[in-house]
């Protein structure tokens, strides 16, 4: 059994910030293995390595004899958190809720132990409240105390409409602690007033306070925005091998290191290795193959980590594209940006329709992949490196 500074190390690890650390010692010292809590909202059917920061850390801690509560939100996903928007977050349907729900629980067992690991639903206790037992949840906090959460202020003061039901989200999400009688609780930065609730309602209810360890929101590809499915910018859980591959491989030197803290499973002393072999002049690329083989590894097989590498290496290593080419910036809009547009803004074509022919002929493609449809969007946040005939090459990057 590690020591007690030792798990501490563990699971301060890539961490923003841990409260309390002295109440966490005393729960350590006890000898009993933590009910670890983080919550998932079903707003999407795939999870992206964005959200498995904080599972990662839940794995680290089961690792060291705790146990894992993941809490799908099926409740609360009907409420919509607004964390981090300036506007209401539209709610979900039951049955979008309940089909998340589903891939949640498939795809979070690649990297949990099934063993130390409870899934709940929060619908379980919060699905048989009466409107009584809600007013009385709700009559614990008052509305100046939720306007202290940022977003409501600023929505406040800028005139912008907060929905009553808003301020239900961080009661509820603090009930699951109650609930659940968390000993430690996980979260993103944004969600350190969401995870505080849960303290002050644990003790209004007459139990010890959970812990509250915040991780960092893991920037996406374009490094930048946090990593999200409607920026385009993100690695998701079930991409391809191959599309995992080359989207890690595109990641900046300097964010590759920032991905290496927070997803690999590396020991701290190796990642401290390989930062001295770096600067040291060895390759940042070896580093990134590793971590990338890693990762697909985790959410696919070894088999295919190595194929990924062999593909990627006889695309990029072995004459099919040059090592240095033009690099562009392209503003991108929401919906992603035409295919033909991108060649033609990055010079590889001198027009549109010069750019729809060769796509026509076989002749454009993407990250060393045909492209055969002409309507084809790529998507804000990506960066892809693009080919019109055997020599025009550019890497573009599409920003929001």
């Amino acid at each position: 059994m590690p020591s007690i500074q030792e798990a501490l190390e563990v699971i301060q690890r890539g961490c923003d910030e841990l409260l309390v650390e002295a109440e966490l010692v005393e729960k350590l010292k006890s000898g009993r293995p933590l009910r670890v809590k983080a919550g998932f909202d079903p707003t999407a059917p795939d999870l992206h390595l964005g959200h498995t920061v904080l599972l990662n850390k839940m794995r680290q801690l089961q690792d060291l004899g705790h146990q894992a509560v993941f809490l799908i939100g099926d409740f609360t996903g009907m409420i919509g958190d607004p964390t981090g928007k300036n506007t209401t977050r539209p709610p979900l349907s039951p049955e979008q809720v309940e089909i998340n729900a589903r891939t949640y629980q498939a795809q979070v067992f690649k990297i949990l132990d099934p063993e130390k690991t409870e899934v709940e639903f929060n619908s379980r206790w919060m699905g048989g409240m009466h409107a009584a037992d809600m007013i009385k949840l709700a009559a614990t906090h008052t509305v100046a105390r939720m306007l202290e959460r940022d977003d409501f202020s600023k929505r406040y003061t800028g005139g912008q409409p907060i929905a009553i039901h808003e301020f239900l989200y961080p009661l509820i999400q603090g009930y699951d602690s109650v609930a659940l009688k968390a000993d430690l609780e996980l979260g993103g930065t944004d969600q350190k007033f969401n995870l505080l609730m849960g303290r002050e309602l644990q003790k209004h209810y007459g139990q010890a306070p959970q812990c509250i360890l915040t991780m960092p929101l893991l920037e996406g590809l374009d490094g930048v925005n946090k990593m999200s499915k409607s920026l385009g910018n993100y690695v998701g859980i079930t991409d391809s091998p191959a599309e995992q591959f080359g989207k890690l491989m595109s990641v900046s030197d300097d964010l590759m290191w920032r991905y290496i803290e927070l997803l690999s499973f590396e020991s701290l002393t190796t990642i401290r290795q390989w930062r001295l072999e770096v600067e040291a002049g060895r390759n940042p690329r070896d580093i990134k193959v590793m971590f990338a083989q890693e990762i697909i590894t985790r959410f696919h097989s070894r088999t295919d980590a190595e194929h990924a590498l062999a593909d990627f290496e006889a695309r990029f290593r072995q004459g099919a594209l040059p090592e240095e080419m033009p690099e562009f910036v392209l503003a991108c809009p929401a919906e992603g940006l035409p295919v033909a547009a991108l060649l033609k803004e990055a010079g590889l074509t001198a027009s549109t329709s010069e750019a729809l022919r060769m796509i026509q002929q076989g002749g454009v493609r993407l990250d060393g992949e045909k492209v055969a449809d002409k309507r084809l969007l790529v998507a804000s946040g990506t960066t892809v490196v693009a080919q019109v005939g055997k020599r025009k090459f550019a890497r573009v990057t599409l920003s929001a």
